[in-house]
């Protein structure tokens, strides 16, 4: 490496997470012509789980941002260029010169190889979008773009497994299909494409219909898919048509646990804590899986094998500014009562404000999505991709209900499970239900079950 290149250092956007590919620049904290030291935060990005603040490696100055706020980039572009040795010789013509030069070459270098980057991926090759102009102008439809050349028949198309066998059970053979994926990756979409019949042709007997009139565009508005939305969607993809899904519903009298909360909040003791019919949902399901361990797993698809967990990490599904984000309670079986109420006052509070970090949304086995606080009664949920089971929440109403023989109004709330069918029959899946609906039936099984 020579002098120039030791002295123009580049730092490259990071995967900050797990296979995380691009991240959007939200707001820089230094200007060109700073002084910056090794470890000081220089940039603050938003990746499709969360917004990070990414510290600089170096000590020196500031030579040149290279994106502008609001701009995705590529993992492994470079994004800010720094001088290690700003006092040197040469001035600033010539620092200008040795700037330009390892710019230069860091792109030609970029263009020509890919290093690993932090966590699996690469320097990326043209790497960068803007968000759109927030006019009526970028609500136009846009001029369409050419169609990439389909693979060569000898190669093997790139494709999702989804994709594959969306491909081979519709009779389409994917070496014909012409990819509009990024990097050529052949989507659902471009399947479906291929299957579809070809069009009629058209009568001339009769006169053709009116061309139907285009939407006006300036009564629309478009919102770019990134971020949390992004991610979500990919995952809720990913997860739906990876793994078969099966929901069985239950309702229940809560009467008991309503009371209970109510009870509880009045406690001395439990001042302080965070005390509501979710967390004790939350301990009921966590009782249903200590009874049932079987309910807890995952599916390891490349070596075949089905992975019980002797641990719970019991994620919470939670509406931020940002989108759906599902943090976990790291180990949620072996707390307290007082722990877990704590625990989740942390997790929504912390959710609510934007600091949810990545190690938070990692890992988690099965998660509680409460939709009683929107007023539905019930739904069916799909899973968080990798975990084996979703209990959903409805809301909680006063209906007329049959107790000890008579029709009485009590509290009644509709519980929803899903469950991966690979792993959960529905032998076991009921049983874990009917588990979690009995202790909110009947709470003192709260502490003699639990």
């Amino acid at each position: 490496m020579t002098a120039e290149a030791q002295r123009y250092r580049e730092f490259r956007m990071p995967d900050v997470g797990e296979g995380l590919t691009e991240a959007e620049i939200l707001k820089w904290l230094v200007k060109a012509g700073d002084t910056v030291c090794d470890g000081q935060v220089v940039v603050e990005v938003e990746t499709a789980k969360a917004a990070v603040e990414l510290p600089i490696p170096y000590d020196g100055r500031v030579r040149e941002i290279l994106f502008d706020e609001g701009t995705t980039v590529d993992v492994g572009t470079t994004i800010i260029r720094i001088d290690t040795d700003p006092s040197g010789d040469g001035g600033d013509e010539g620092g200008d010169g040795a700037a330009e030069a390892s710019a230069g070459g860091g792109r030609a270098e970029a263009a020509e190889r890919r290093e690993p980057v932090l966590v699996g991926y690469g320097v990326a090759t043209g790497a960068t979008r803007r968000r759109p102009r927030k006019n009526a102008a970028s609500a136009a439809v846009p001029p369409q773009a050419a169609a990439p050349a389909p693979a060569p028949a000898q190669a093997r198309p790139l494709a999702k497994p989804p994709v594959r066998k969306l491909a081979k059970d519709l009779g389409v053979d994917l070496t014909t299909v012409i990819p509009s994926g990024a990097n050529g990756v052949v989507t659902r979409d471009d399947v479906h494409a291929a299957a579809a019949p070809a069009p009629a042709p058209v009568s001339f007997d009769e006169p053709a219909a009116a061309p139907s009139p285009a939407p006006d565009a300036s009564r629309e508005r478009r919102v770019p898919i990134k971020g949390v939305r992004k991610a979500t969607a990919q995952a809720m993809v990913a997860s739906a048509f990876t793994a078969p899904h099966a929901t069985e519903f239950v309702t229940v009298d809560v009467t008991r646990t309503v009371r209970m909360v109510e009870r509880m909040r009045a406690d001395p003791d439990l001042a302080g804590l965070r005390i509501n019919t979710l967390l004790l949902v939350a301990r009921a399901f966590l009782i249903a899986i200590r009874r049932h361990p079987e309910v807890n797993a995952s599916w390891d698809e490349e070596r075949q094998e089905i992975v019980i967990k002797d641990y719970v990490n019991l994620g919470i599904a939670a509406a931020t500014p940002r989108g759906l984000i599902v943090p976990n309670i790291k180990d949620a079986g072996a707390r307290t009562l007082a722990e877990l109420s704590r625990a989740l006052g942390d997790l929504v509070t912390t959710a609510r404000e934007g600091r949810t970090s990545l190690a938070d949304m990692r890992d988690g086995t099965v998660t509680i999505t409460n939709i009683g606080v929107f007023g539905i009664d019930t739904g069916t949920p799909i899973l968080t991709p990798g975990e084996s089971a979703i209990l959903a929440l409805g809301a909680v109403r006063e209906q007329p209900w049959v107790h000890k023989g008579r029709i009485k109004i009590r509290q009644v709330t509709t519980l929803a499970l899903s469950f991966d069918h690979r792993l959960v029959d529905g032998e076991l899946g009921s049983r874990v239900l009917a588990d979690v609906a009995a202790v909110l039936e009947h709470p003192k099984r709260l502490f003699t079950w639990g």
